[in-house]
């Protein structure tokens, strides 16, 4: 999910914008937490659901596929629309899907005609109206969508008069490199859609033609006016809802956190001990401050290693007392973390709620993370886990420490870290609240179709 992302300025406020701000936040108020379609609306209800990928490629992924199950739970028609790959999940919407992309193209032609769809798909502007026009969609709900859909689509279901919905994995909207990080630093100067930043600092690896495209990127698409479209983002923690809100205003931008079916996940009694990481091996991880604390302290903790990434064979280089199981998933991920005696989030970057975290929590497990974007909102300090300062192997070795040291710790830790996944991060929440936020956009779209009919 981390790539690299255009926008030239602000788009256009679209006329009667106002006038639609004060009926949506009125509309907010009058259906926040409730279900007001009946059963038989229920029925000729459908939304759209837009993802470059349609496998579990990533945490994006894992919350489509969980909303779309909830949305056919409660009756509601779900329509897709993706990329073809072979790894994908079957689906009777195939046919409009777009083709493959790479983005590695050897050729000068390649590159070029590579960077202008990165920027606007004609292909899948395209291909996203014929579905609409065929399947007649209520709403749109957009993943992650960037450079193989692009936001060009938003533009396409707004003309068409469907409501568009667009949840937040990433800083993409604010920040063209997706993370705001720029050469290993926290960096927010994009924040409020000035993306001259990003060529100064070459925020894109330190390439000035990559940084160049990105903000080529983010400039079109605010002269475009392509997230001006957007009737809601969803925020799925609070530190992202604040990062957003910033540029798009509060009656943009709506705060529901991800959520976790318990149901399915038993609590876990097991602790072989070591401390466990699942994830990515990228820069903004942190992984590596995690492995210089386990050299530092002379490998006297276990610690294991799920994932993989652009890092792992340096990792396997540098740190050879580690275990490096590589990709872990289904049971064998599954029995690694009920084993863990703690999980380790290290991050170095503005998190926004990692489904990691859910996941630890709901198998009952302490978690040692860093003090920094959304985690805290999710890892309660001396209540579910202890946190660090991003980048302190001292720190983070000393927490690790603590834990391991002291089983009824983590006991207690665990349990609350169950008992706050249950209560605060349920999937039935997560689902009724995304239920009553498209109930009042389709209302909404249909108030403003008669007063214009």
């Amino acid at each position: 999910m981390m790539e690299t992302s255009f926008d030239f300025g602000e788009g256009p406020v679209v006329e009667g914008s106002a006038k639609r701000a004060r009926a949506r936040s009125e509309l907010d108020a009058q259906h926040a937490g409730r279900d007001k379609f009946d059963e038989s609306a229920r029925h000729t209800l459908k939304v759209l659901f837009a993802n470059k990928f349609f496998f579990r490629n990533g945490g994006s992924e894992v919350v489509m596929f969980d909303e779309m199950e909830l949305m056919r739970s409660r009756n509601v028609g779900v329509v897709e629309f993706s990329m073809n790959d072979d790894r994908n999940i079957p689906s009777r919407f195939q046919p409009y899907f777009v083709s493959q992309k790479s983005y590695r193209t050897p050729s000068r032609s390649g590159k070029l005609r590579s960077a202008l769809s990165l920027i606007h798909s004609p292909e899948a502007v395209s291909s996203i109206a014929r579905l609409i026009e065929d399947e007649r969609p209520n709403i749109l709900h957009c993943h992650n969508i960037y450079h193989q859909l692009t936001p060009s689509i938003i533009t396409a279901a707004a003309k068409r008069g469907i409501p568009v919905v667009l949840t937040l994995h990433d800083y993409k909207p604010v920040c063209p490199v997706y993370t705001q990080l720029s050469n290993g630093k926290v960096c927010t100067r994009c924040a409020d859609g000035g993306f001259e930043a990003l060529l100064a600092q070459r925020c894109a690896d330190g390439s000035f033609g990559r940084s160049a495209l990105l903000w080529a990127e983010a400039r079109y698409h605010a002269l475009a006016g392509s997230y001006r479209r957007v009737d809601k983002f969803i925020a799925p923690s609070k530190f992202m809802y604040e990062a957003i809100v910033r540029r798009f205003g509060t009656d943009k931008v709506v705060h529901i956190p991800n959520g976790i079916d318990t149901s399915r996940v038993e609590m876990s009694a097991s602790d072989e001990g070591y401390v466990l990481y699942f994830g990515r091996l990228a820069p903004e991880k942190g992984v590596e401050t995690l492995l210089r604390a386990h050299a530092a302290d002379q490998a006297a903790w276990r610690l294991v290693v799920a994932g993989t990434g652009p890092l792992l064979e340096e990792f396997q280089r540098k740190y050879p007392a580690a275990e490096f199981k590589g990709h872990l998933t289904g049971p064998s991920l599954e029995r690694t973390i009920k084993e863990a005696a703690l999980i380790a989030v290290p991050s170095g970057w503005h998190e926004n709620s990692p489904l990691s975290i859910l996941e630890a929590m709901a198998n009952g497990k302490p978690i040692v993370a860093s003090r920094i974007g959304g985690i805290p909102e999710l890892v309660r300090d001396g209540v579910t886990g202890l946190l660090s300062d991003p980048g302190d192997v001292s720190q983070l070795s000393e927490n690790i420490r603590r834990l391991l040291a002291d089983r009824d710790c983590r006991d207690k830790f665990g349990r609350c870290a169950r008992r706050v996944v249950e209560t605060d991060y349920s999937l039935e929440s997560h689902g009724a609240a995304l239920f009553s936020l498209y109930e009042g956009l389709i209302e909404l779209a249909g108030l403003h179709k008669r007063i214009g009919s």
